[in-house]
């Protein structure tokens, strides 16, 4: 079976990654898979699989291959990739890595763009229950998962300070809105102040740092420490530094760093974005509050101050995260097309 993925960019971000683990899991289960992207388009993850570069600066329904599957997965790669299924190149499935129509500005060519196929892959039981009440499709719920090069190394107990981390990504451009960024440092400036030999670090790609002026500035904060991993290997050993992870985003279809500073042993402050229910249970291994309750200071206080409850919460989150598998991911899609397939 020939599987084609089309992609803008495959640049750092969770909705990339899992494009390019789905790519290569496919690849590895004997598929043969291609990925369809215009010439600048970047590769930041290792990708496994052949790429076809458009000959122009846009992907058209006549670069995309004769196929089995045809996967789009974002509203301006739809109409195309249903353009080319329908001239016979293959069974169209849309990916929603994220639900557009509130998350970017062009609402109305987003929303419509879920018209266009039945055949649709969410990543949460609360996208699909959004994308259900909006347009009566009930997409298939496929997870993401958590990489191999993220674990806990067992390290934490030698340490004499504890160590706060979030990551803050580039603003400039309009993506990264539902991050609430603002929220996060100013929550991290009030605690250094109360918690003065507490680390609080900021986690950030290093060519988003270069090119980003409000990162620049978050990160030349004196009362911060700057991060800037260059890959897995070091995102992994800063997040085993971490003892508590905070997220401040408020829509998010997943929320994957969440679940990878979960895996690598850390305790989890956590605002409610949706996707994130699916993994996250309050009290038991994370500490849940949504953006109106303005908890994310109490809760991280609280995390500082209680040892145990911490612990507890590092422990549950670790053994939760364990679950949440690329390979369960792979598997998952490869039964939602062959489903695909079968129904047409």
């Amino acid at each position: 079976m020939k599987i084609t993925f089309t992609a803008i960019t495959l640049c750092k971000g969770g909705a990339q990654r899992m494009l390019v683990e789905l790519a290569n899991g496919l690849s590895q289960k004997g598929y043969d898979v291609v990925v369809v992207m215009p010439p600048q388009g970047v590769i930041e993850y290792p990708l496994h699989v052949s790429v076809i570069r458009t000959k122009g600066p846009n992907i058209t329904a006549n670069d995309i291959p004769v196929s089995n599957i045809i996967v789009s997965n974002f509203y301006t790669l739809t109409p195309i990739c249903e353009q080319a299924s329908r001239a016979g190149r293959g069974t169209h499935v849309r990916i929603s890595l994220c639900y557009e129509p509130v998350f970017l500005p062009d609402h109305e060519a987003s929303f419509k763009s879920y018209h266009s196929s039945k055949n649709l892959v969410v990543l949460s039981n609360w996208q699909q229950q959004l994308i259900k009440l909006n347009h009566g499709i009930e997409g298939s719920i496929v997870p993401v998962g958590v990489s191999r090069n993220f674990y806990n190394l067992g390290k934490r107990r030698s340490k004499k300070r504890l160590e706060v981390s979030g990551i803050v990504r580039m603003q400039e451009g309009g993506y990264s809105w539902h991050r609430e960024q603002e929220y996060l440092i100013e929550t991290f400036t009030a605690l250094k102040k109360k918690y003065p030999r507490v680390t609080f670090n900021l986690i950030s790609p290093p060519n988003e740092v270069i090119v980003s002026q409000a990162l620049h500035s978050y990160h030349s904060n004196r009362l911060f420490q700057s991060l800037r991993p260059r890959d897995d290997v070091q995102l992994n050993k800063f997040l085993n530094k971490t003892d508590i992870f905070v997220s401040s985003s408020t829509y998010d279809t997943a929320s994957l760093p969440g679940l990878e500073a979960m895996k690598c042993g850390a305790a989890l402050a956590t605002v409610y974005s949706g996707g994130n229910t699916d993994y996250c249970r309050h009290g038991e291994n994370c500490l849940l509050s949504y953006r109106h309750e303005n908890k994310l200071f109490e809760h991280i206080s609280t995390l500082i101050e209680n040892a145990e409850l911490c612990q507890k919460l590092a422990s549950e989150g670790e053994k939760e995260a364990s679950k949440w598998t690329w390979d369960r991911s792979v598997n998952l899609f490869e039964l939602a097309i062959k489903r695909f397939m079968n129904r047409r």
